[in-house]
């Protein structure tokens, strides 16, 4: 029998440091892909905190409520709508780490922390955040999600991994930013990690803009 899966994107515009406002967001965005019947709804990288949140991360009562706002999601999820993945600072181990929430049914049930960190430009995510390991897919409803954050999808060797590891379908969170030719480059990493992996691929990003960053 031939898998299937319903996948939503949830491509918001959320605002640097409104927790509420942007979980408010996905919530609605939410709502809106159980009426589609879709199994997961995708938002972008950092969505809860907004992107680029930047010198917020060092705060940690930011961080802190981060990551109670987001329990009190996580328990709404036990409702029987669509699984959620989503972007957020996220502690593991003491250390801070770019990451990727997959919710469903009451409880995170799998993270994922972005490894290729930008540091040029606008990006210092050097600075902020660890590095996460090399992942392995999610086992997701009877399919292999291989999830990479952003500049994940640079980095050949990263895809390459998941699908060695039994990945079935990629799916890419971002928070790319616009610059000339940026629409033609990302579509030239994704056909190029597509076809190298054999694997369809799912991106989405955020809109709108934050300081002089238009999405």
């Amino acid at each position: 029998m031939t898998k299937t899966l319903n996948i939503a994107l949830a491509q918001l515009n959320p605002t640097v440091g409104d927790i509420d406002g942007n979980l408010g967001l996905l919530r609605d965005a939410r709502t809106q892909a159980k009426e589609m019947a879709a199994d997961l709804m995708v938002a972008g990288e950092l969505v809860v905190s907004g992107y680029p949140p930047e010198d917020l991360l060092l705060k940690p009562s930011f961080i802190d409520a981060i990551e109670s706002k987001i329990l009190d999601f996580v328990r709404e999820t036990s409702d029987g709508g669509p699984a959620v993945l989503l972007g957020a600072p996220w502690r593991d181990d003491g250390k801070l780490y770019n990451a990727a929430l997959l919710i469903d049914g009451g409880a995170i049930v799998a993270t994922r922390f972005k490894r290729e960190l930008p540091n040029y430009g606008v990006f210092d995510e050097m600075r902020v955040f660890e590095a996460g390991p090399m992942a392995d897919p999610i086992d997701f409803r009877g399919m292999r999600l291989g999830v990479m954050v952003c500049e994940d999808l640079w980095e050949p060797a990263v895809a390459e991994r998941l699908a060695a590891e039994g990945g079935e379908v990629l799916v890419v969170l971002n928070g790319s930013p616009f610059d000339v030719d940026k629409k033609d480059n990302r579509f030239d990493l994704a056909r190029a990690r597509a076809q190298e992996t054999g694997l369809p691929l799912v991106y989405v990003n955020l809109v709108g803009g934050q300081d002089e960053l238009v999405f």
